[in-house]
């Protein structure tokens, strides 16, 4: 989104929109929706006023409003990029992502530089478990916004999906490089490791997540993985207890059932969060 602080104001309505957009700007999104619908009363094709509405409305959670303010943007105009994109948000937090791709690619065949379009696109892509068209659509964002940390998480995600596990961790590594404290791109990363056997770097990453989330069940979860595929089921049995008394409810079901940790469940300990946790 761009300022509109620099537009000369000529009329009550240029005014309104102008105040709506600052208003955007610094997330005061209800003060701005009223701003816009201002400017609409006056002028119902205003095609700007529509397509900021709907982004306000996304960011208020008002996903069906915004979609409507978007059709009509396109109604108007259906060659704004921006509505498209705004569209495609709406579908996507809506799931409806088969929608949503078309949308995505209206928007980025409108604007090919639109890196953030890109992305979305990807996302939803990833969503739909199409990992190959997702790769491609984030190495096209990438090649704009090549410090988007997000991509290259969801990246490696999509590249693990195919098996690629190095290309995986290459793509974690550089996300990490971008933000060293994203613990779930570490816990990610412990889980890609385990998976190609490389154990002692698996659990250096979920020790390096739980540096910045001591408390996040799926480090202590992952780090119980890598101590069981090593048969090393007392270390395993000491990482479950933590995990069982963190996160109960999410994880009872996986540590009952998982066969990894038939061994495991054998401790007097685990058996006894197991059956508290019930």
């Amino acid at each position: 989104m761009c300022s509109y602080s620099s537009i000369e104001l000529n009329s009550p309505v240029d005014a309104w929109y102008g105040q709506g957009i600052a208003l955007y700007d610094i997330g005061r999104y209800r003060g701005a929706l009223a701003k816009f619908d201002q400017v609409l009363i006056q002028q119902p094709g205003h095609a700007e006023a529509w397509t900021y509405r709907g982004y306000a409305l996304i960011e208020l959670e008002a996903y069906s409003s915004a979609e409507e303010s978007f059709k009509t943007v396109l109604l108007i105009n259906d060659q704004s990029a921006l509505a498209w994109h705004g569209l495609g948000i709406v579908q996507a937090k809506q799931g409806v992502y088969e929608a949503a791709i078309t949308s995505f690619e209206q928007a980025v065949s409108l604007d090919p530089n639109d890196g953030k379009a890109l992305y979305n696109l990807a996302h939803a892509q990833l969503r739909l478990k199409q990992f190959k068209n997702a790769i491609a659509s984030f190495d096209q964002s990438l090649a704009r916004r090549p410090h988007s940390y997000h991509a290259w998480y969801n990246r490696a995600v999509a590249l693990a999906a195919l098996r690629r596990y190095e290309q995986a961790i290459h793509s974690l590594d550089a996300a990490l490089n971008l933000k060293p404290d994203c613990h779930y791109a570490w816990n990610y990363r412990g889980f890609v490791l385990n998976t190609l056997k490389r154990f002692d770097e698996a659990i250096a990453s979920f020790d390096s997540a739980l540096q910045h989330r001591p408390n996040n069940p799926n480090a202590w979860y992952g780090r119980a993985v890598s101590y069981a595929l090593q048969g090393q089921a007392e270390a395993s049995a000491q990482n479950l207890q933590r995990v069982l008394q963190l996160s109960p409810k999410l994880f009872h079901n996986k540590v009952e059932t998982d066969p990894l940790f038939t061994q495991v469940r054998a401790a007097a300990s685990v058996r006894s969060l197991i059956r508290d946790s019930a």
